[in-house]
């Protein structure tokens, strides 16, 4: 079974599953690109040097390139890559790390409210920071969730659990039920016999 279905109990389906937004990884990107591009001037600049320092150069920077990509990219990008954020039917669920892995579940019927904020920037990538008030002492706080304001409805629907906050034009919505007889024993006016 895929992650996360192998959490899941009987009866329980995901709604969202989601890793933190990608603006989480501009940085890191940036750092690699940057780094890869010095690296690749400074090997041209070393292949000039006499030998052996030349070869010596090329060693000194591959190896600080390579410390330098995986610190400052390959770690935030395996970091980005196992968290997740996932909403099922029955609990919000949390999880993030690699040698250290750490989690959180939270019964949809334990979650008091929900709010989201977002900035400028993350309106503009389209993230924010989601807000969830539980049982617990303090409320727990996701960062740099991608579509913020969707997953906020999506939880506040499955906290609610009513389907009619579903509807939407074009759809079925509730059934019409008959009016009540009215109340009294006599029938309306319009209805009176004469």
């Amino acid at each position: 079974m895929a992650y996360p279905d192998d959490l899941l109990s009987e009866q329980e389906h995901v709604v969202v599953h989601s890793h933190p937004h990608f603006k989480m990884l501009i940085f890191p990107t940036l750092a690699l690109l940057v780094t890869l591009g010095a690296g690749i001037w400074l090997a041209i600049l070393a292949k000039d040097a006499g030998s052996p320092w030349n070869t010596v150069g090329l060693i000194a920077i591959g190896v600080v390139a390579l410390v330098l990509v995986v610190t400052l990219f390959l770690v935030p990008f395996v970091r980005w890559r196992t968290t997740h954020f996932i909403v099922t039917t029955d609990r919000l669920i949390a999880r993030e790390g690699v040698l250290k892995r750490t989690g959180i579940d939270i019964p949809m019927g334990r979650i008091n409210s929900v709010q989201f904020e977002h900035d400028l920037l993350d309106r503009v990538f389209g993230c924010g920071t989601l807000i969830i008030e539980s049982a617990s002492a303090e409320p727990l706080r996701f960062d740099d969730i991608p579509h913020v304001e969707k997953v906020h409805t999506v939880i506040y629907r499955e906290v609610n659990d009513n389907p009619y906050d579903d509807y939407r034009p074009g759809t079925p919505g509730p059934q019409q039920t008959e009016p009540l007889p009215p109340q009294g024993g006599h029938p309306p006016r319009g209805d009176r016999r004469r």
